[in-house]
């Protein structure tokens, strides 16, 4: 399975279109191998790295809606398939569907690994 990334001439609704589906595709890859990337998320057969930067960052990965609201006192806020929890710098937490460990976390971003509990 390949994914394709569009140019950035596309419009940002078009484009993140696209990304969804491509990490949905990769998501299913699961069953299938499958490696995909973009600036933002990375993704191997059985986990995706994604950066969240800025508050209301939003990204699709493995199937579930994750996004950022920002950090307070150390801990990234995060919404997960509609469940919010919050993480500091090198803590797991699970939500939904994802297993989500905060490797770094900023004042204005979030990078973690997702994986499927």
């Amino acid at each position: 399975m390949t994914a394709r990334l569009y140019p950035r001439t596309m419009s940002a609704t078009n484009s993140r279109s696209r990304l969804a589906a491509g990490l949905f595709a990769c998501g299913l890859g699961l069953l299938t191998g499958c490696t995909f990337g973009s600036e933002n998320v990375q993704c191997s057969p059985s986990s995706c790295t994604v950066t969240l930067e800025g508050t209301d960052a939003q990204v699709e990965v493995l199937g579930t809606t994750l996004t950022f609201s920002g950090t307070q006192d150390g801990r990234a806020s995060l919404g997960v398939a509609g469940a919010n929890v919050s993480c500091a710098e090198g803590e797991s937490v699970t939500a939904g569907p994802l297993d989500l460990e905060c490797t770094s976390v900023t004042e204005d971003a979030v990078e973690l690994t997702a994986s499927l509990g």
